[in-house]
């Protein structure tokens, strides 16, 4: 009896611990299978295919992958500064209203300047998922959205009150108020960005978070359908006031009328071209939360999206003339001119003082030349009257100096 018992209680002993190890069995189990679940969500599984939001799919070579984000990386922010140099040195484009456009090409240089770049050196690097750096680059790229799409709006604005009212009402739009309206569009977005992101409470390009419909949609009618309303009614209303007013015979506008319309319809194609690339990436986003979408779609739509950045500089210089030839001049200042030289000959004694040729761009009158020789010629036609080429002296070419910068 002492030993059924006995032999009972051991019985009894292992199936308690028996059911212990399986209990930690079971549980590690449901760990390794959450954090599977977590990883192949954001990075890499079997079901999910192979790709990393931040380094692009890794079907790609790593060779390929780098060459395509430092090649838009380049080209974009190369592009975003011609951009914004051309609104500084081109006469008809030294407009304040334009500082709109600038603020557009500062925002699409967040993405070329920052986020492609740091791709680029995680893959070099070798770090994997990065989770860090895909945080940073969803912040910098929501806030080059909003910024954007604001900005966006500002231009339409700006167009319509150029365009179809009277000069007093546009005075009334001051430098001081353009500074005020672009400070204000970077802390609007700067602070709806970072509560998004402390509180969790935002679309995510890392996580992918699930059961937030009805707040992207809040968020999506108040910074996205509304701002794009009202630059669409800008854009239809100055259209429809300039077509009317040139049907009357009287109607004849100067020509820098001309130049800002074409402006307007740049800036209306450039507002189109927003749409194009960041439209689809957004019905993905909305429909993500709902229902799980291939992290390839989802990301290849994301980088197509961000690769706006490095276009929207190219159709202002297709598009628009005085874009196109402050591109050419800096094109030419650039790459041109990149070296300074010195060109000398030998000299005498008295060596009068040359001519100096400088390079100058404000205005693109490339080349200025000063000197008492030519001065002094210059005083004696006025005296003396025209002088032939016959009984010109001939100008000594030694003793000259010329400074090419």
């Amino acid at each position: 009896m002492v030993f059924n018992e006995i032999g009972i209680m051991e019985i009894s002993r292992f199936n308690m611990s028996h059911c212990v190890v399986v209990k930690k069995i079971i549980q590690e189990c449901a760990k390794m299978k959450m954090e599977k679940m977590v990883l192949n969500r954001f990075n890499e599984s079997d079901g999910w295919g192979e790709i990393n939001p931040v380094t692009l799919s890794s079907d790609w070579s790593r060779v390929a992958r780098l060459l395509t984000l430092a090649g838009l990386s380049v080209v974009g922010s190369l592009g975003n500064v011609y951009m914004i140099s051309a609104v500084m040195i081109e006469d008809h484009l030294k407009k304040r209203g334009n500082t709109f456009i600038v603020n557009v090409a500062l925002a699409d240089l967040l993405i070329t300047g920052v986020v492609m770049p740091a791709s680029a050196i995680v893959i070099l690097a070798g770090l994997d998922p990065a989770t860090e750096v895909c945080n940073v680059q969803w912040f910098l790229a929501i806030l080059s959205w909003l910024v954007t799409v604001l900005s966006l709006a500002a231009t339409a604005a700006e167009n319509y009150s150029r365009l179809c009212l009277s000069p007093e009402t546009y005075a009334r739009l001051t430098t001081r108020r353009v500074t005020i309206i672009v400070l204000s569009i970077w802390a609007v977005s700067i602070i709806v960005v970072t509560i998004q992101q402390i509180f969790n409470v935002g679309p995510s390009y890392c996580k992918r978070p699930s059961g937030i419909l009805l707040y992207q949609a809040m968020t999506a009618s108040i910074f996205f359908i509304l701002p794009a309303l009202l630059t669409t009614f800008y854009y239809a209303k100055t259209i429809m006031q300039v077509r009317l007013a040139r049907t009357h015979p009287s109607f004849k506008p100067p020509v820098a009328f001309g130049w800002d319309y074409s402006l307007m319809k740049t800036n209306m194609y450039s507002f189109c071209l927003f749409f194009l690339f960041w439209v689809p990436f957004g019905v993905i986003l909305f429909i993500d939360s709902v229902k799980s979408i291939s992290p390839k779609l989802f990301y290849n739509l994301a980088w197509i999206a961000l690769s706006k950045s490095c276009v929207n500089n190219f159709l202002y210089c297709i598009l628009d003339r005085h874009f196109r030839s402050a591109y050419i001049n800096l094109f030419h200042y650039c790459c041109c001119k990149t070296t300074v030289t010195f060109s000398r000959r030998t000299r005498e004694v008295a060596r009068p003082s040359g001519d100096v040729r400088v390079h100058i761009i404000p205005g693109y009158n490339m080349y200025s030349y000063t000197s008492p020789q030519r001065s002094g010629r210059e005083c004696t036609k006025v005296t003396s009257g025209k002088r032939t080429s016959a009984n010109r002296p001939p100008r000594p070419h030694h003793n000259r100096d010329v400074y090419e910068l």
